[in-house]
């Protein structure tokens, strides 16, 4: 009952002078709606550099094969042949922080379309998932090869923006025919721009096929440093000039079936191997346990006792996700504290307003007192009508925080992300203002010597 009478007698002086509360509390409108906007529009940005970093592959983890080393000389990285698209589908199945795998088969060579032709960065052969883990699922025009066009070895592909404008002077490439060292390949998607990644490399400059076709019919074997395309012209010539400097040299020096035997032998098994496997972990924070899993399964997957080195390596972007999430922290913080120097000049602006209503109604504490009115009781109203004040700037506040973000996310199209904590931090730091910047004010209002008060003019 006293809580209700006190809140009674806080609004009725404050509705005594309208003007004068709704400009103490501006400062306070004016604080809580910089905090709503700064952090909403915050949260905006760091939500955008999640999707950058997830477009660059924040939550990537590349698996390469090891390294072969001959006579105490490393080949380099990639040089053995460990893994394999069983590797892959393993890893998809038993590692549970995984979320995409996809196998990669990388070649170099021309993409000829009609007269014109253009040597990719980039030529993949991959399966479907490899959209996921890239986020690339939306696609430009036409659509993306399927589980069963890999089983099957389909002469299938899509292109990048890049190749499009290369090849194709920015017409539509669907349906059109491109052919890798002589095979035929259709084009039935178009990739959506990316643009360049870090290191400045254009990730438009991409083709992707299944990878059994780009391993069976492009490449034949592991990706080499030149163009593969050339490749093939510079062996036959080898051969060639080493028969004619030997030519008694004998080609064959095994026994060589007939036709009848082999066609009564079994057919080898092909060894299938992949120049890499790209994997993606449900999410940022799972990239360490990821990397643990797959290190796990690898290993035991290729029989590797515990005093073996690993015959593959794990890489991640762990420090750029560091770095960029590092960054969108301390400009959230920034952003942060210069809403709260606003909170803090409103907080000061109620105290000097409530130290001129103390003085102005002097004469009112010192008639409350002499009627029978404690000092508590003054100090619980003064107070009062400060928290009032605050509650009520706060409330304004959220609105036009909330609104001012809502027009700059719709005119400007800046990204914004309504923060609920904001607001919540908002209505505790208006209240706490209120008691902070108000209780001077209030208590020395309770100090007033009910005789002088009255005798004050």
């Amino acid at each position: 009952m006293k809580v209700y009478f006190t809140l009674k007698m806080a609004f009725v002086a404050l509705n005594q002078n309208v003007m004068r509360a709704a400009l103490t509390t501006l400062g306070i409108i004016i604080g809580v709606a910089a905090v709503i906007t700064m952090m909403e529009i915050g949260n905006g940005a760091s939500l955008a550099i999640q999707r950058t970093m997830a477009n660059m592959g924040a939550n990537t983890v590349v698996i390469l094969p090891g390294a072969v080393t001959i006579a105490g000389v490393s080949i380099g990285s990639g040089s053995r042949k460990t893994l394999t698209p069983q590797d892959a589908d393993a890893i998809q199945k038993e590692c549970p922080s995984v979320d995409w795998v996809a196998p990669i088969v990388r070649a170099r060579a021309q993409v000829v379309y009609g007269n014109l032709n253009w040597v990719p960065t980039y030529i993949f052969g991959t399966t479907p998932p490899f959209l996921d883990i890239r986020d690339w699922t939306d696609m430009s025009e036409g659509e993306a090869f399927t589980e069963h066009e890999v089983l099957n070895s389909s002469k299938v592909c899509m292109v990048g923006q890049t190749i499009v404008s290369k090849l194709f002077d920015g017409q539509s490439p669907v349906g059109k025919h491109v052919r890798i060292r002589n095979i035929d390949f259709k084009v039935i998607g178009v990739l959506s721009k990316k643009g360049a990644n870090l290191l400045g490399m254009d990730q438009d400059d991409m083709l992707l096929a299944p990878w059994t076709t780009i391993k069976y019919r492009v490449v034949g074997s592991t990706l080499s440093s030149n163009n593969q395309s050339s490749s093939s012209l510079a062996s036959t010539a080898e051969t060639n000039e080493l028969n004619m400097t030997y030519p008694n040299l004998q080609q064959n020096l095994y026994y060589v079936q007939t036709a009848t035997e082999q066609l009564d032998a079994r057919p080898p098994i092909r060894f299938a191997n992949v120049d890499a496997i790209l994997a993606a972990a449900h999410s940022g924070d799972l990239v360490t346990f990821a990397i643990q899993d797959i290190g796990a399964l690898l290993r035991q997957r290729h029989r590797l006792r515990d005093s073996d080195p690993d015959d593959f390596d794990v890489r991640d972007m762990t420090e750029l996700t560091k770095t960029i999430a590092s960054t969108s922290e301390l400009m959230t913080k920034l952003l942060l504290c210069v809403a709260m120097i606003s909170l803090l000049v409103g907080g000061i602006g109620i105290m000097n307003i409530m130290l001129v209503s103390v003085t102005e109604r002097t004469r009112e504490i010192g008639l409350r007192m002499a009627v029978g009115a404690e000092p508590g009781d003054i100090l619980r109203q003064f107070l009062a009508e400060a928290v009032v004040l605050c509650l009520l700037g706060g409330t304004i506040g959220i609105l036009i925080g909330r609104g001012s973000s809502y027009v700059i996310s719709l005119v400007l199209r800046w990204p914004t992300a309504v923060s609920a904590g904001a607001i919540v931090a908002s209505v505790l730091v208006s209240t706490t203002i209120g008691i902070t910047f108000g209780f001077y004010p209030a208590h020395k209002a309770s100090k007033l010597d009910p005789i002088e008060a009255l005798r004050h003019e």
